[in-house]
């Protein structure tokens, strides 16, 4: 067996694992090289940390919010029997792809607009470590155009064709983070924004950009409001059009 199939067969039967292992998915992981070595140089920080911050280290959940043109993601964190998230960080996009607005189709390089989770941890990536978020979704089937491409990671290494690369040493951070909450059976929820969607920042742009890239963020903007207010995920559900509801 070549190594070119050999690692697509290890990332496959990984892939398996962690849809019907969950109960393992956590052990397992840290078996790995790459997420060992995460494990032992960044988890005492992180356990200290999320204690200061009053997060029950055992059972959290996460959302990681991307701002493409500010060229950082943000990571809130809240106890899974807390009703609020706390804001723990910000860590910085290393590298960018494609322009603002939507990913809509195979080969665009562009990052990904709206609302996922992520789907499978990549502890054998090319950059590192890598955590795909589940591109294409139900909007973007609707609005994009087959084939919608996919493999979007947040990965390490500094270099994207279309993900979102922050340092080796930050993934590390990060993926550990997204790990344990997995672990605990929580989704790891993914909000992606052009950037922060103000209401001074959408008249700012709205004569910059064509009116069906400024319908998509308008169209954004509530489920990007309603966290700033509230510090909760709103119930967010997609249309027939395609497009984004909160309850």
């Amino acid at each position: 067996m070549n190594k070119s199939i050999f690692k697509v067969t290890v990332l496959l039967c990984l892939f398996v694992q962690q849809m019907f292992s969950q109960a393992n998915f956590l052990k397992q992981q840290i078996k790995y090289a790459h997420v060992a070595e995460a494990q032992k140089e960044k988890w005492t920080a992180i356990s200290k940390n999320l204690k200061v911050n009053g997060i029950d280290a055992s059972n959290y959940k996460i959302l990681i919010r991307i701002f493409k043109e500010e060229k950082f993601l943000e990571v809130w964190l809240k106890s899974k029997t807390n009703t609020t998230y706390i804001h723990y960080e910000d860590y910085a996009i290393c590298r960018n792809s494609g322009t603002l607005g939507p990913k809509r189709t195979e080969g665009d390089l562009q990052v990904p607009e709206g609302v996922y989770t992520v789907n499978f941890f990549n502890a054998f990536s090319d950059y590192y470590l890598g955590m795909q978020i589940d591109y294409p979704n139900q909007s973007d089937k609707i609005l994009g155009k087959k084939p919608y491409g996919g493999q979007i990671m947040i990965h390490g290494n500094c270099v994207t064709i279309g993900c979102i690369p922050i340092t080796d040493d930050k993934i590390k951070e990060v993926y550990m983070l997204c790990l344990y909450s997995k672990g605990a059976g929580n989704e790891v929820d993914i909000h992606s924004f052009p950037f922060k969607l103000t209401d001074k920042k959408m008249e700012a742009v709205k004569n910059k950009y064509d009116k069906k890239l400024i319908n998509f963020w308008t169209n954004l903007k509530p489920i990007y409001t309603f966290f700033e207010e509230k510090k909760q995920l709103p119930i967010v559900s997609v249309d027939a059009a395609g497009s984004y509801k909160i309850k």
